[in-house]
């Protein structure tokens, strides 16, 4: 059993997908996306692109990177890492945990592939 956010199954965030975790579910007053990497692992950013208000979540995931609906920043989702103008400030990764094949959240926690 994990002392994170239980998020869901493996099963319900399709590959390629994200989920929003609300900031009053996450604790520490920021929305945070779940994603689904097309490598098959999971990975947690905040929710807010660095460069201008957008939720992540609603980008669009392609291999290890997503990419920002409103101005087409990307970001790596392993390492938060901002890939390319306009942002320029990494997002913040949190710690993502599968434990029998469901998803714990870990805010605040650097984040590493699960």
């Amino acid at each position: 059993m994990s002392n994170g956010i239980h998020v869901g199954s493996v099963d319900d965030i399709e590959e390629g997908e994200a989920e929003m975790v609300s900031a009053e579910v996450t604790g520490i007053g920021r929305d945070i996306a779940v994603f689904h990497a097309e490598d098959g692992n999971f990975y947690a950013l905040d929710d807010e692109c660095t460069h201008e208000t957008a939720s992540l979540s609603e980008g669009w995931v392609e291999g290890t990177e997503v990419e920002c609906p409103v101005h087409s920043a990307r970001f790596c989702l392993k390492s938060g890492e901002a890939l390319c103008m306009p942002a320029t400030i990494n997002a913040r990764t949190h710690r993502i945990e599968v434990i029998d094949d469901e998803i714990y959240l870990h805010p605040d926690t650097s984040g590493t592939a699960a």
